[in-house]
């Protein structure tokens, strides 16, 4: 484990970041007194298309926010002829 003082820790703050992606801990500290202690986060994994449809049903579309499929189309289409 590797501590550093928070004025180190500033300017070395992209290599500890590494560090602490490769798996190693980082300790950061202000007067010699750990505070800090930074650790790679595992990802999440992918989403279930269960997980999906529970979020979802949890987090519904405001009222009036809807559109139906033709009118994303002509969107999707509108916004392809400003490419050209």
């Amino acid at each position: 484990m590797a501590v550093y003082n928070i004025l180190e820790a500033r300017n070395q703050l992209s290599r500890l970041v590494a560090a602490a992606e490769a798996g190693e801990e980082v300790t950061i500290a202000r007067r010699g007194e750990p505070v800090v202690r930074m650790v790679r986060l595992d990802p999440p994994g992918p989403a279930s298309g269960a997980a999906i449809v529970a979020w979802l049903g949890e987090h519904p579309a405001r009222p009036g926010l809807g559109r139906s499929a033709d009118e994303i189309d002509a969107a999707i289409e509108m916004a392809r002829e400003g490419w050209e």
